[in-house]
């Protein structure tokens, strides 16, 4: 009964090196699918807010300083964050439709 067990080599890191490609690769697709906030500046969140508000998305709460997001009924004080929010928003629901 001299028989020869073999163990897997606990310091093979590779064993399972497939798997986080695979998984590094379908974070990639997620990520280049969705749009990115962390680039938008001052200048391009005022244009996003002069759109929103042209269209009825945004609603200024004068007395009180903020803009109102109608679709989600979420109120901000800043436009970069009203902005932001918005894409994100947009996004969230694109995603959801897409999903359905």
């Amino acid at each position: 009964m001299n028989e020869l067990v073999q163990y897997p080599d606990r310091y093979d890191a590779t064993a399972d090196d497939h798997e986080r490609f695979e998984a590094d690769l379908l974070a990639q697709d997620r990520d280049v699918r969705s749009p990115s906030t962390a680039d938008l500046d001052d200048e391009t969140a005022h244009q996003v807010v002069r759109d929103l508000l042209d269209t009825g998305t945004a609603t200024p709460v004068v007395d009180q300083r903020l803009l109102a997001h109608e679709p989600s009924d979420t109120a901000f004080k800043s436009m970069q964050q009203f902005a932001v929010f918005h894409e994100g928003w947009t996004a969230a629901h694109d995603a959801g439709e897409r999903d359905e």
